[in-house]
């Protein structure tokens, strides 16, 4: 088993592969990304990327199952706080084998919890043919091998320990009906839209975990008892598919509402990725979280006739705690 001293600044790690297949970029996205592009060849080919291709939220999964094969399984792995940044760089499409390689970039004892170790991991995933379709930047939990060992110093490039980004402003909540989208122009700085809830009941997030992150604690109550998670824990990857779910269908419903006005709507764009990812608190089994989202900015983007909007999501379990957040852009056209 693998532990946190297993690991130093400069260990490279290579794994593969997976096949990803036209069924399961489907199956995935009807539950957790249900936009056209994911869903449909012929509605695929119409859009920004000419084919269908799998969510991103999806690689993810797909990228954690593969570390889970590779070596996570066979280590103290212990979660991960967050994601640094994931860029995606090229669409995965139906019959592409992917593979990824890692880098530790810095190592750090916690100071709270000395039985506990912090990587600082760089990781690219790749296409048969070597092509690089996602990297992310994140840090990882390792359990130590001798929690009497003496602490070791921070060493390599670490992620600074940054506050919770303050909140955005917030527009009237009577401006609803075109805070939304489905245009560029039509989405205000600051407006705020109310996505709906997820419940994590044990069924759920045992699919989940079989299919993507099979690590004891999201398996099993009895394992989970043994760690800081003290019984069962959603993936972090299945706390941001729900929301990604929840988010895509606020957005059907307003594309709705402009198709009902008699208005001729261009399907959104993808988004080039993700940034400041934090799971703040554990999703335990019988969690049910509220998500919302806020726009924090838009521009004008190289490719004539879109724009970028940048937002930022927040789920709150039921007690009212805050558990996930994440800083997102995603790519909309403008208006004819």
């Amino acid at each position: 088993m693998r532990t946190f001293e297993d690991f130093s600044v400069g260990t490279e790690m290579s794994f593969g592969t997976y096949e990803v297949t036209r069924e399961e970029i489907i199956a995935y996205a009807t539950e957790f990304d249900p936009q056209p592009f994911h869903l449909d060849e012929e509605a695929a080919q119409k859009s920004l990327l000419k084919g269908l291709a799998a969510s991103g939220y999806h690689t993810c999964a797909i990228h954690m199952r593969m570390v889970c094969d590779g070596y996570l399984n066979e280590s103290l792995g212990l979660g991960a706080p967050g994601i640094e940044e994931i860029r995606w760089l090229q669409p995965v499409r139906p019959g592409m084998k992917l593979s990824f390689s890692h880098k530790i970039l810095g190592t750090r004892v916690s100071r709270s919890r000395p039985e506990m170790g912090f990587l600082h991991v760089e990781s690219h995933t790749m296409d048969q043919t070597g092509l690089v379709v996602m990297t992310q930047r994140y840090v990882a939990m390792f359990g130590r091998r001798l929690r009497d060992m003496p602490e070791r110093e921070t060493e390599g490039v670490f992620p600074e320990r940054r506050a919770l980004e303050p909140e955005p402003p917030q527009i009237d909540p009577s401006q609803n009906a075109t805070r939304f989208g489905p245009y560029y122009d039509d989405v205000i700085i600051g407006a705020r839209a109310d996505l709906g809830s997820y419940h994590f009941d044990e069924e759920r997030i045992l699919r989940f975990a079989r299919a993507y992150d099979p690590q004891p604690f999201h398996l099993s109550n009895e394992a989970a008892s043994k760690t800081h998670f003290g019984r069962l824990a959603a993936s972090g990857w299945h706390t941001a598919a729900a929301y990604m779910g929840l988010y895509v269908r606020t957005r059907e419903t307003v594309r709705a509402a402009a198709l009902a006005r008699g208005e001729e709507i261009i399907t959104n764009g993808p988004s080039p990725g993700l940034r400041d990812l934090r799971w703040i608190k554990p999703v335990l089994v019988g969690d049910t979280v509220t998500y919302e989202t806020t726009v924090t900015g838009k521009r004008a983007h190289l490719r004539p006739g879109w724009g970028i909007i940048t937002s930022r999501a927040t789920g709150t379990n039921q007690h009212g705690v805050r558990v996930y957040q994440a800083s997102g852009a995603v790519l909309l056209p403008m208006r004819p």
